[in-house]
């Protein structure tokens, strides 16, 4: 059986797009796991002193992978996790222009697919909102920080992580009926085998926060 050329060549690229994608997603898959180990072991692992330094060489490495994969919510999501917490390591007002860049990296990681990571656009962004001062000095909201949250607990709702932060809005905003609530789901959270120091880390700060919340409660 003979085939036309073009016939043959729109074969030839098919075959080659089945056989190169597996191979793209692994790339971004080993990336954003390095980026992942990396964080995970400046932000639980090194004294509070080395981490500003230790962050922002982090987010140089997470511009290049993002820079690689401008197509990929992974690499937007880990971008903004970086940069974020490179603001709070570093502090004070010249932290406020690297949130911002976290906050666009999140909205774009959600307009590319908002359930990449199981949502985590959703909890980083919601978690920036809260934390961020309002304006005229930042982009704090507490409403948009509230629907962020409840987002990422829709499409995770036993993660670690979006609990957590859940937890930590709710403190924060006196209602510590319903943090306790958050902070002991997310201690039921299911072991992430490819992150235990992160899950331990997070684990010792909803212990903290717990026993703030018991204090608050007995006072």
């Amino acid at each position: 059986m003979k085939f036309k050329p073009l016939v043959v060549m729109s074969f030839a690229l098919s075959a080659f797009s089945i056989l190169v994608a597996p191979l793209a997603r692994a790339a971004i898959d080993e990336d954003v796991h390095m980026l992942q180990s990396q964080w995970d072991q400046i932000k639980y692992r090194k004294p509070k002193t080395e981490q500003e330094r230790d962050f922002e060489a982090l987010a140089q490495t997470a511009r290049s992978v993002r820079a690689k994969y401008p197509d990929r919510a992974e690499a937007e999501i880990w971008y903004g996790i970086i940069m974020s917490t490179y603001a709070g390591a570093k502090g004070g007002l010249g932290a406020l222009s690297l949130v911002k860049d976290a906050k666009q990296a999140f909205e774009h990681a959600l307009a590319i697919d908002p359930k990449a990571l199981d949502g985590s656009a959703y909890a980083s962004l919601g978690s920036l909102y809260y934390q961020v001062p309002g304006w005229p000095v930042g982009f704090g909201d507490d409403k948009k920080a509230r629907e962020m949250l409840e987002a990422a607990l829709k499409l995770n709702p036993d993660g670690i992580d979006p609990n957590y932060f859940y937890g930590d809005f709710l403190y924060r905003k006196g209602e510590y009926a319903d943090a306790k609530k958050a902070l002991e789901h997310a201690l039921k959270a299911p072991a992430r085998p490819d992150r235990p120091v992160a899950d331990e880390g997070r684990r010792k700060e909803i212990e903290e926060l717990l026993a703030k919340i018991g204090d608050k409660s007995s006072g």
